[in-house]
């Protein structure tokens, strides 16, 4: 009989759950998307209950599927989009309001506050993050300051905190289970990284009660199993990890100072720096790359906003294209950027520069440009932030020999090679895109005892291509000169 691992792989615009065999190979994919909502300038929210209900539907198709083709599933791992925020009643399982996005950047004047009274050196000591909108502390404070009835779930002691993978552990195990990991608590802002603890002091001054909290554990840990009524069979949850460092994980970047960057919805760069945490003098972020047995391996870490969100605008909001794979064609098409950049600041600007007062910016138009320009330029505009964040890397004096790529958008053959041409480095990407679910299913089997060592898991990893730079000097430095410029008045 054949032996399967669960990805549950809930993304930003998607949900989607993955069978793999236990040599990492994909046997079946279901995926949904579900609706955004912006409900003003700057916020980005989701219904919690669709969340749940894609999640539900894709996880019912894998497992139907499994018994179709005759085989055993092990276990479950849950991958998850990570700062959204959810609170719920903990009688009722009712979301008191929609999830806020990691995208959201309602709570700006907060950090602001936060920042005016110097708060930002202890916050990043003990957290390794930077003030900003995209952690998920602010957004805990905003609903509980917003939303009425949240004061009297908290007497009562009724309210519950999570993540999206807090939300879906209580689901899945209908409710018996209020649990987080450390990769998902260390992006809340709340979850000091030097002893494993949510931090008093960060809670006292953000006037947030303990008892909403989850309790966290390790990446590969045991979560409980699924309820039959829920799931029909029941199956332990294994493994869980916030997507960017599952992803980490399914590149297999298990020694110091190996690197991935992930091409979602944003992308996010992930530098493994074994035992120690590297505190970087350019603005990137230090956190959590996965914890085994009780022990953190820590990370550094650069997050673009907009990435593959970038296609998806081009596609839905000012329908230039019907689908994500045109784009390829389309960019083959054109000779040259003709000097148009944009920058997609949609929500803010992520690392380097932390501006989540920033807007979309498109410059150099001239008679000649075209709608190809603007579908090369939002394409490009991923490969000139990727350059922004190794290169705040190269200044903190880590400077890697080659990257490994994954994601949607690096199918796109003319993007990888640009990437490689932009950051001046090799770039590797693997046979199995779906580097996030198979992350977080390895680290699942891990767990059970089907892989017994980490160089076991490594062993699975494959190669599928490279790229290496291929532009002259003068070339790269003339495209990076625009897009400093680009920044430049996007920033004034």
């Amino acid at each position: 009989m054949k032996k399967f691992i669960i990805a549950i792989d809930q993304g930003t615009t998607s949900s989607r759950v993955i069978l793999f065999n236990i040599k990492g190979k994909i046997e079946f994919i279901s995926q949904y998307e579900f609706k955004q909502y912006f409900p003003k300038n700057g916020w980005v929210e989701q219904n919690p209950n669709e969340i749940w209900s894609t999640t539900l539907k894709a996880l019912k198709q894998v497992i139907k599927k499994a018994n179709k083709i005759k085989g055993r599933i092990l276990t479950i791992g849950i991958a998850n989009q990570r700062e959204t925020t959810i609170l719920w009643n903990k009688k009722t399982g009712k979301p008191l309001y929609n999830a806020i996005v990691w995208q959201d950047r309602r709570t700006q004047e907060y950090c602001k506050i936060l920042k005016n009274k110097k708060y930002e050196n202890v916050f990043r000591k003990k957290t390794g993050l930077f003030i900003d909108p995209y952690f998920s502390a602010t957004k805990i404070k905003w609903i509980l300051d917003n939303v009425k009835h949240s004061k009297n779930l908290l007497k009562s002691n009724n309210l519950l905190f999570g993540t999206v993978d807090t939300f879906l552990i209580w689901k899945l195990t209908r409710g018996k289970h209020h649990l987080t990991e450390a990769t998902n608590a260390s992006r809340t802002m709340l979850f000091n990284i030097n002893n494993n603890q949510w931090d008093n002091e960060i809670l006292k001054k953000l006037n947030i009660s303990k008892n909403i909290l989850p309790k966290v554990k390790n990446s590969a840990d045991n979560f409980g199993k699924t309820d039959k009524k829920i799931t029909g069979i029941e199956i332990p949850i294994s493994a869980v990890m916030g997507d960017q460092q599952a992803a980490a994980v399914g590149q297999t970047c298990f020694e110091k100072g190996s690197i991935k960057i992930t091409y979602g919805t944003g992308a996010f760069v992930i530098l493994n720096t074994g035992s120690k945490k590297v505190n970087s003098k350019n603005k990137l972020l230090t956190t959590i790359c996965y914890r085994l047995k009780n022990k953190n391996t820590y990370a550094l870490e650069g997050s673009i906003f907009i990435a593959g969100a970038g296609v998806q605008w081009l596609r839905d909001k000012i329908k230039l294209i019907n689908n994500a794979y045109e784009t390829e064609k389309i960019v083959k098409s054109t000779k040259s950027n003709n000097k148009v950049y944009l920058v997609p600041a949609f929500s803010g600007i992520g690392a380097p520069y932390w501006r989540p007062d920033a807007r979309g910016l498109i410059t150099g138009l001239t008679r000649d440009s075209d709608w190809k320009s603007l579908v090369r330029a939002t394409i490009e505009s991923v490969a000139y932030q990727s350059y922004d964040l190794f290169n705040a890397m190269n200044k903190d004096g880590l400077k890697p020999r080659f990257v490994k790529i994954d994601g949607g958008m690096v199918a796109n053959n003319w993007f990888s090679q640009f990437l490689s041409d932009t950051i001046n480095l090799k770039v590797i990407r693997p046979k199995v895109l779906e580097t996030t679910a198979l992350g977080v299913a390895l680290f699942a089997g891990y767990q059970i005892g089907e892989f017994k060592s980490l160089k076991e898991i490594k062993d699975i990893w494959q190669k599928d291509r490279a790229f290496s730079p291929k532009i002259k000097n003068s070339v790269r430095n003339k495209l990076l000169q625009g897009w400093k410029l680009a920044i430049k008045k996007t920033l004034a």
